[in-house]
C-alpha cells in the first residue's frame, strides 16, 4: 500500500469518527429537548388541572377568570377591527363671505404696489392687504382724503393688526376708542364692529374727517385724532405724514411736502397785570368733546387714540 493511500484511509477513518460523533451528540441534544418538552408539557397540563379543580371549588375565582378571559378577547378582537373615528362635519361653504381677502391681482398696479409693499413690511398676507388697499381707495374717493393718508393712519395706529387694543380702549386697525363712537358702530350691527377691518376702516375713516374738519388743517386734525389737539403730539403726525409719503413713492405719486414739527405749547411770562396762562389752541378749534363753558380747561379728550 502506497503513502497515498494510507493517507487516503486516514482521512475516511477521520470523517467517519467525526461524522458518528455528531450524530450521536445530536441525537442527545434532540432527545433531551424532547424530554424537556414532554415535561414541561406535563407541568404545564398538572397546573392547569389544578387551577380547573380549584376554580371549581371557587365560584368568586371562576367568575374572575371568565372576566378576565373575556376582556382579553374582546381586546383581540377590537384590536383587529379597522379603527374609524367619528367626524364632526365643521364645513361651512359660505364662510368666504367672512373673509377680508382680494386676489392682488384684480387691484390696478399702483394699489398692488402698495398692496405688495404693506404685505412685506408689516409681514401680514397679501390678500387680506390688498382687500384694505382697494376700501381705501374707495373710501377716499367718498371722502374727498388720500388714500395712502388712510393706509398710513392705520400703520401707525395698529401695524395692520385688525384685533389691536391700546391700554385706553381704542380698538382695530385704526385704533377707534369704540365706546366714544358706539353711535358710528350702530349702523353696521354693533360696537363688536369693530374688529372687523372693512367697518374699522370705514368708521376710522368718518372719525378722521371730522377731525380735520374741526381743526381746520390736515396736520392739526391727525393731532385731534390721537388726542394731543393741545400738546406735543409725540412725532405722531410726522410718523403719519412720512409713511403716507412712502406710500404715495409706492404708488407712483409725487410726495407731499412735510410740515415743520410744531414745538409743544409752553406758558407765556407773567405779566404786571395778571399771571401766567398756557398758550391756548388755534381760534376757531372745536374741542372734541364739549364742555360747559363754566367749567376750567381740561386735557384734550381721545378722538382716535391715546398714545
Amino acid at each position: 500500500m502506497t503513502t497515498l493511500d494510507r493517507l487516503r484511509a486516514t482521512a475516511f477513518s477521520w470523517k467517519s469518527a467525526v461524522v458518528g460523533s455528531g450524530g450521536v451528540f445530536l441525537r442527545d441534544i434532540g432527545h433531551g429537548l424532547l424530554e424537556v418538552g414532554h415535561n414541561s408539557l406535563a407541568l404545564l397540563g398538572l397546573s392547569v388541572i389544578g387551577i380547573a379543580l380549584l376554580a371549581g371549588g371557587r365560584t368568586d375565582l371562576r367568575h374572575a377568570l371568565e372576566g378576565h378571559a373575556l376582556s382579553w378577547l374582546q381586546a383581540r378582537h377590537e384590536a383587529r377591527q379597522p379603527v374609524t373615528l367619528d367626524v364632526v362635519d365643521l364645513s361651512e361653504p359660505d364662510a368666504i363671505a367672512r373673509a377680508t381677502a382680494t386676489d392682488p391681482k384684480e387691484l390696478s398696479r399702483s394699489q398692488a404696489a402698495v398692496a405688495g409693499w404693506l404685505a412685506r413690511r408689516y409681514r401680514v398676507a397679501p390678500e387680506p392687504v390688498s382687500r384694505l388697499v382697494q376700501e381705501a381707495w374707495r373710501v377716499g374717493e367718498l371722502t374727498n382724503l388720500d388714500p395712502t393718508l388712510i393706509l398710513a393712519v392705520m400703520a401707525v395706529e395698529s401695524s395692520f393688526n385688525p384685533f389691536a387694543q391700546s391700554p385706553v380702549g381704542a380698538q382695530g386697525l385704526m385704533q377707534v376708542m369704540t365706546k366714544v363712537h358706539n353711535d358710528k358702530y350702530e349702523a353696521f350691527g354693533g360696537r363688536h364692529a369693530a374688529f372687523d377691518p372693512v367697518t374699522n376702516l370705514r368708521v376710522g375713516v368718518q372719525v378722521l374727517k371730522e377731525c380735520i374738519a374741526r381743526a381746520g388743517s390736515l396736520e392739526d386734525g391727525l393731532r385731534y385724532y390721537v388726542g394731543a389737539a393741545n400738546i406735543d403730539d409725540g412725532g405722531y403726525v410726522m410718523k403719519v405724514l412720512i409713511e403716507q409719503n412712502i406710500l404715495r413713492q409706492q404708488a407712483g405719486l409725487k410726495p407731499l411736502p412735510l410740515p415743520v414739527r410744531r414745538q409743544a405749547p409752553v406758558a407765556e411770562a407773567a405779566s404786571d397785570d395778571g399771571p401766567a396762562t398756557a398758550t391756548s389752541a388755534p381760534a376757531g378749534v372745536l374741542d372734541p368733546i364739549a364742555r360747559p363753558a363754566a367749567e376750567p380747561p381740561a386735557p384734550a379728550q381721545k378722538i382716535a387714540l391715546l398714545r
